[in-house]
């Protein structure tokens, strides 16, 4: 079964996309005008075309604002917004080195790229790896393609987070570092267009999400441990 908390959910658009969204728009602004000096019966269509277009840019980089109304160490939340396209019991080679309960999601381009901590703790581990740019929904984009890792302590246990970089996305931004105390909610980075977000649990977690289950961070519980 699938829990949400529905919370404050205030829009504006993410520091990361603020240079994109001003170029977007004078490119989109100058092609429009253009466009419609040489090709006057066709004003209508480009200016619709270069509207859709800012919409989609925008829509990209808009950044809900989702307070978590009740904090809990036990309860983890979504990460990220997306599908739920892998729950198993797998061997995490990175820092366990045994196995875990995966859950991951994949965000399409249409997704908000914003990711969350989905637990309140201490960063015990923290490394960025460069590699190829699979598409994220494959299984071995999670050990082959750019990626970051982060391990949050929550004084119980620990939470593995892996961003993962896809075929379109090129860019992962995470502004954590080893040693900061997060809180649950807060945000911890973004990947630009399109890419997937793995959460490696212990395996006794109690899941409450099922594969295909479509989530939002901070609105969404993943599983309670």
């Amino acid at each position: 079964m699938l829990f949400q908390y529905q919370s404050n959910t205030r829009m504006h658009f993410h520091k990361e996309g603020k240079k994109i969204i001003i170029v977007s728009s004078v490119f989109l602004l100058i092609i429009g005008f253009v466009g419609s000096f040489f090709f006057p019966f066709l004003t209508i269509p480009i200016i619709i075309l270069c509207l859709g277009l800012l919409i989609l840019v925008l829509q990209f980089f808009r950044d809900p604002k989702r307070d978590i109304i009740s904090k809990n160490h036990r309860l983890v939340y979504a990460p990220a917004d997306g599908k739920v396209v892998v729950i198993e019991e797998t061997e995490e080679p990175e820092y366990f080195k045994d196995k875990r309960l995966q859950v991951s999601i994949f965000m399409s381009p249409l997704n908000v790229h914003v990711n969350r901590n989905p637990v309140s703790g201490k960063v015990n581990y923290y490394k960025h790896h460069k590699g190829k740019y699979l598409a994220a929904w494959k299984p071995k984009s999670s050990l082959e393609n750019e990626r970051t890792t982060v391990v949050i302590d929550t004084g119980e246990t620990e939470i593995l987070l892996r961003q993962i970089a896809g075929a379109v996305a090129k860019r992962i931004i995470n502004y954590l570092k080893e040693g900061d105390e997060v809180t649950q909610g807060e945000e911890m980075g973004f990947i630009k267009f399109g890419s997937r977000v793995d959460i490696f649990l212990p395996l006794e977690a109690d899941m409450l999400v099922n594969v295909g289950d479509k989530v939002k961070g901070n609105l969404n519980l993943i599983a309670k441990i």
